[in-house]
């Protein structure tokens, strides 16, 4: 069981991934409310707001004008499960993930014609999820909490009016919380143990963007975002269904991980002075996440059982995101925006698992920005994000077998205010 907890602490080091935010994997894309209303389209080449000081550290060069952007999404997820599910009984509740609140904020401010620094504050993974204590996927995870929140000083350089290149380190605090049901091996589904888990962990990472002003109405942005490599350190908490020697116990436990490097290349082009075209692919290397090996720290007398070394395997591939977009200015005061993705899940039927049991989505978004006057700026956006169906089979000798299908789909809503000083 404490295989299954951990491996949420690893999916999650990075996620909401079940709680189908609006990325691929346990990554999450809302990090700017600006950038949503094109269903991020563009992301790397647009520096709409000081929210660029993710999309793309270089766009901080075409702010004039030193500001600040904070805001936050939500998303309300829905799931429908069927069919079999588990052998030891239990119910097959979609309501498994509750609505989700991802905050962000930044900060830039030009120094002169050539440099600019900001700051940035946001949640690319994250995970959540809670079957509940009846749910018949409480043995393959029946609850995930985990985020990484990052901090990201960020300078840029512009070597003229066409080029400009940024850079930022990201320091990344990940937590998280994972439990799952132990079974009862005198009355299988009834008067489960429990194995739960808390760790956290700080790593540094970085950020780095190239943006070039093609033509006179055309922009093109690169941006890589680096791995992160993490080692959660806590503790896990065995109670088990029977008297003995695990029972109650807690022990040191540790678990690597490494959220993947991603790669976007973005265009904008404006067509004229009302309607701005975006568009933009962005890469993940979801392949180093092979499998979920946790190491727990178990006494000499209990050494070799099966809470010393647990490794669940998930075998992930790379995954690319597409996205197009579109902007009108009706007026000086209002644009509006709207947009499309396509995004792949990098699980694979064998290996999916109830904890993030997603496919290859496809997301509509509108936005809009209102701004009353030259100070500020409010953004808002929708998304409604769709999934294919995907099933989860897997079959355990310590956990029976478990085998469903969801249909998975969301509602995001997002706000954000820019003011400039």
């Amino acid at each position: 069981m404490k295989k299954v907890m951990l491996k949420t602490s690893l999916g999650v080091a990075v996620a909401l991934a079940s709680s189908q935010l609006l990325a691929s994997g346990f990554a999450l894309n809302e990090q700017s409310i600006s950038s949503m209303g094109t269903g991020f389209a563009g992301r790397s080449s647009s520096a709409e707001d000081a929210s660029t000081v993710f999309g793309n550290p270089a766009g901080m060069s075409r702010l004039k004008r030193e500001q600040f952007t904070v805001g936050g999404a939500a998303v309300i997820a829905k799931t429908d499960i069927s069919g079999p599910g588990s052998n030891l009984g239990g119910e097959t509740d979609g309501d498994m993930v509750p609505v989700v609140g991802v905050p962000m904020g930044y900060y830039v401010k030009p120094i002169d014609d050539h440099w600019s620094v900001g700051f940035g504050v946001y949640v690319p993974f994250g995970l959540v999820t809670d079957y509940g204590s009846d749910d018949a996927a409480r043995y393959w995870g029946k609850k995930s909490h985990v985020e990484v929140v990052t901090f990201q000083p960020t300078v840029s350089y512009a070597f003229n009016d066409k080029v400009s290149i940024g850079f930022g380190p990201t320091i990344n605090r990940i937590k998280g919380e994972l439990g799952s049901s132990l079974i009862n091996p005198l009355t299988p589904g009834r008067n489960d143990g429990e194995v739960k888990i808390k760790g956290d962990d700080t790593a540094v990472g970085y950020n780095i963007g190239l943006m070039v002003q093609a033509t006179d109405r055309t922009r093109v942005g690169l941006t890589y975002h680096s791995m992160v490599d993490y080692k959660l350190e806590g503790k896990t908490r065995v109670s088990t269904p029977l008297i003995g020697p695990f029972n109650g116990n807690k022990f040191d436990a540790s678990l690597k991980i490494k959220t993947p490097e991603s790669v976007d290349l973005s265009v904008t082009h404006e067509l004229d002075d009302q309607w701005t075209l975006y568009a933009g692919s962005t890469w993940t290397r979801w392949s180093r996440l092979e499998n979920i090996t946790v190491q727990n720290d178990v006494p000499a007398p209990l050494a070799g059982s099966a809470f010393q070394t647990i490794t669940e395997e998930q075998n992930w591939h790379d995954t690319w995101a597409h996205a197009i977009g579109a902007s009108y200015k009706v007026n000086k005061e209002w644009v509006l925006r709207t947009g499309f993705t396509v995004d792949q899940s990098p699980t694979n039927n064998h290996d999916r698992s109830p904890r993030i049991p997603t496919g290859d989505r496809k997301v509509f978004s509108l936005g809009a920005g209102w701004s009353p006057n030259d100070d500020m700026t409010i953004d808002v956006a929708y998304s409604y994000l769709w999934e294919e169906d995907t099933k989860v089979n897997q079959v355990s000798a310590t956990k029976g077998s478990y085998q469903a299908k969801y249909e998975n789909s969301a509602h995001g809503v997002g706000a954000s205010l820019t003011y400039r000083f």
